[in-house]
């Protein structure tokens, strides 16, 4: 009998399966088109009052975005641990438009410093409209080639406890203000790219971490996730990880990882997320080349491990692997954005911070 549930079960699952291929996407995709085109840009947000916390703001993603917010009028709430970055991220911000702006000195992967972030806000402003979640950082070495593995916990702690932890202590002011969460996710959560596994793998856990809180908030509380590709930012001028597990400025793996894939520029691509955000997208794909990337891993798996092999193995053959000697052959780095083609790279610094953040070094 219990074989016989389960036949049930499995034929009704590939019958639904075989309606949404066939007819739910056709009708759904004509529909998304509509909304697009005559609905959506009817409905973008009012920022102007509201009030936005940004998570990793002291540079990057998070400082753009601040001063997209800011340019619209919104109030902010700065976290990061680079005080002396953040202040200055705050006064600019100001000169663009914020008519306040709170500066906070947290480590939000640390859940007692993201209740603390939250609750100065609150305190502050007395409303909450807007989480961003941004807060994340980057490693980029072979899985076995790392020498010291426990040191990489740090990358889920940062990048995946580090969106939780403040969206828990935030979600109650966001639930009153039925505002919107804003999570910083990555092309790399749906496209496993060799020498990235711990990164992957965050990005992954936070994907799938902000679609499941969707399904369960409903219409309470927006979610918008960002799944961007490479982007201008401390990460892609090369501070990331290594496989001693010291957070170091190595423009060397950065050519390597990176290859001959564009970096976008960071104002463009927050250009973007702020249409999406404003518009309630569920999420954000930026360049749109990744889109169909996405489709094919989705798909074909296999091709994405196969040219993912290609490109970054270094046992066949020996010496660079594909990907660097591509980018030097075809000189593909000149069209990186001008602030990753200085050498050396500066990275803000902060004496205040802990020691593995404010690490400043060149190849």
């Amino acid at each position: 009998m219990g074989r016989v549930y389960l036949a049930i079960h499995t034929v009704l699952m590939h019958v639904v399966a075989a309606l949404v291929v066939l007819v739910y996407i056709p009708l759904s995709v004509l529909v998304r088109l509509f909304l697009w085109a005559f609905v959506k840009p009817l409905r973008r947000e009012e920022l102007r009052g509201k009030v936005v916390l940004i998570t990793g703001a002291s540079s990057g993603i998070g400082e753009e975005l601040a001063y997209q917010y800011a340019s619209e009028g919104a109030s902010l709430a700065l976290v990061a641990r680079r005080k002396q970055a953040l202040k200055s991220v705050a006064a600019a911000a100001r000169e663009r438009g914020a008519p306040d702006v709170l500066v906070l000195h947290a480590d939000v992967s640390d859940a007692g410093q993201s209740r603390r972030a939250i609750e100065e806000t609150i305190a502050h402003y007395g409303k909450l409209n807007h989480l961003v979640a941004n807060a994340g950082i980057w490693s980029t070495c072979p899985f076995d080639e790392i020498t010291n593995i426990t040191a990489f916990t740090t990358i889920m702690d940062v990048n995946f406890w580090g969106a939780v932890y403040p969206t828990y202590y935030a979600l109650p002011h966001l639930k009153a203000s039925r505002g919107k969460l804003v999570v910083c996710s990555s092309a790399a959560g749906t496209v496993a790219t060799s020498r990235m596994s711990f990164y992957n793998a965050s990005k992954a856990a936070v994907l799938r971490f902000y679609e499941t809180l969707r399904a369960e908030l409903g219409s309470e509380v927006g979610v918008t996730i960002l799944t961007h590709g490479y982007v201008e930012s401390e990460m892609t001028m090369g501070k990331a990880v290594q496989k001693d597990g010291v957070l170091v400025v190595d423009q060397e793996a950065r050519d390597v990882q990176i290859g001959v894939f564009p970096v976008g520029s960071v104002g463009a691509m927050c250009r973007v997320a702020m249409d999406g955000i404003r518009r309630g997208d569920r999420y954000v794909t930026w360049p749109s080349m990744y889109r169909p990337l996405q489709l094919v891993a989705c798909l074909a798996p296999e091709i994405v491990s196969w040219l993912s092999y290609a490109m970054y193995n270094t046992k066949a053959g020996g010496g660079a692997p594909l990907s660097k000697r591509a980018l030097d052959a075809t000189g593909a780095r000149r069209f990186f954005p001008e602030g990753l083609r200085r050498d050396p790279v500066v990275i803000k610094t902060d004496e205040e911070c802990d020691d593995d953040e404010g690490v400043a070094a060149s190849n």
